[in-house]
C-alpha cells in the first residue's frame, strides 16, 4: 500500500510520463498481466464424459460413452497417444473415421488398443459405436 503511494506521489511530481511509470509499476501493463497468466499455472484436467455428463445419449453414442470414453475423450489415454500421429485426435471430432475401420480397429486392436472381445462388446453394438464415430464430427461438450 505505502508503495503504491509513493507511486502516486512520483507519478505526480513526473506528469503524464509518471502515470506511465506508475501503470507499468503497480502492475497495470500488459507484460505484467501476461506474466500473471503464465504464473497461474496449466488449464485444469477434463472431467471424465460419462452418461451423467451426457443424459441424453442414446444408441451409438450412449455405446460409445459407456465402452470407449475412458480412452478416447479429452483425458484419455488413448486420445493422448493418437495426439502424437494424428490431428484430431478426439474420436468424436473427427471426420475420416469408416464404420468398417472402427469396428476392424476395435476388434483386432491397434497400437498400443487392446482388441475388444466379443464377450465385452457385441457385433450389433461396436457397429452402432462405429456409424455413430462414422457420422461424425460431433460436437463434443465438456
Amino acid at each position: 500500500m505505502k508503495r503504491l503511494a509513493v507511486i502516486a506521489g512520483a507519478a505526480a511530481l513526473l506528469g503524464s510520463a509518471g502515470v506511465a511509470l506508475a501503470q507499468s509499476a503497480a502492475g497495470i501493463d500488459d507484460e505484467t498481466e501476461e506474466a500473471a497468466a503464465a504464473q497461474a499455472g496449466p488449464p485444469p484436467m477434463p472431467q471424465p464424459v460419462t452418461m451423467a455428463k451426457r443424459p441424453g445419449a442414446t444408441g451409438g453414442e450412449a455405446l460409445y460413452v459407456e465402452y470407449c470414453a475412458m480412452c478416447h475423450t479429452a483425458n484419455g489415454m488413448g486420445t493422448g497417444l493418437l495426439a502424437r500421429r494424428v490431428d484430431t485426435p478426439i474420436l468424436e471430432e473427427r471426420d475420416n473415421l469408416a464404420a468398417a475401420y472402427v469396428v476392424v480397429a476395435a476388434r483386432n486392436g491397434i497400437g498400443n488398443m487392446p482388441a475388444v472381445p466379443r464377450g465385452e462388446l457385441s457385433d450389433e453394438d461396436l457397429q452402432a459405436i462405429a456409424e455413430y464415430l462414422a457420422a461424425g464430427p460431433h460436437e463434443v461438450t465438456p
